[in-house]
């Protein structure tokens, strides 16, 4: 993007944003995954949004200027701040690449409320999995056969809707048919459809 920016650092946890806050600007993720959330009175968590290496996170900030949604790192994340007002005075690609990312952000939005309401644990969990593999793949540009994806299965529960143990049983089932493994504390995505 031509606007000026500045590099930002998040610990794991730590918010990028709360509901209601004005934004100035927007975020290019440079390393590290951030995530948007909702929380229930209850204290449950659901995911609505993922956010990864090569994403802008929240592109709709551009339009709105505030946070609707709590927004958190996952992970360690440095971040690449990009000023609305810079986007707004020199109009042009980079408008029109936030406007791509919105779109994209909608269209898997479309895909997770079809796979809540109307899929299976198993075909929740295992799409969730091919899309994270597609995503970092695109971003990374390798010819890896196994991408790192920085869940938990609580993360993952929350993602898809169900119970972390739920979680956990499907992965097993995806780890005997050799579809991800476990290296370490890491879980490996294989190449093609969990």
């Amino acid at each position: 993007m031509e606007a000026p920016s500045s590099v930002r650092h998040f610990r794991r946890q730590q918010h990028l944003a709360r509901p209601g806050e004005t934004r100035d600007s927007i975020y290019r993720v440079e390393e590290g995954w951030a995530c948007r959330y909702c929380l229930l009175p209850d204290g449950r968590r659901q995911i609505a949004a993922l956010y990864l290496p090569g994403d802008y996170c929240e592109p709709h900030w551009l339009l709105s200027g505030r946070a609707d949604l709590p927004v958190m790192a996952m992970t360690g994340l440095r971040v690449r701040e990009v000023p609305l007002a810079s986007i707004h005075t020199r109009p042009g690609d980079g408008v029109k690449r936030l406007l791509g990312a919105m779109v994209q952000t909608l269209e898997r939005q479309s895909k997770w409320i079809v796979s809540l309401g109307r899929k299976t644990a198993v075909e929740r969990v295992s799409e969730l999995l091919g899309e994270l593999f597609e995503r970092l793949r695109e971003n990374e540009r390798s010819s890896d056969e196994f991408r790192p994806i920085q869940l938990t299965q609580r993360d993952i529960a929350d993602v898809v809707g169900l119970t972390p143990v739920h979680v956990n049983r499907v992965l097993q089932g995806l780890r005997q048919r050799g579809l991800v493994e476990l290296r370490g504390r890491t879980l490996m995505v294989r190449a093609g459809d969990p």
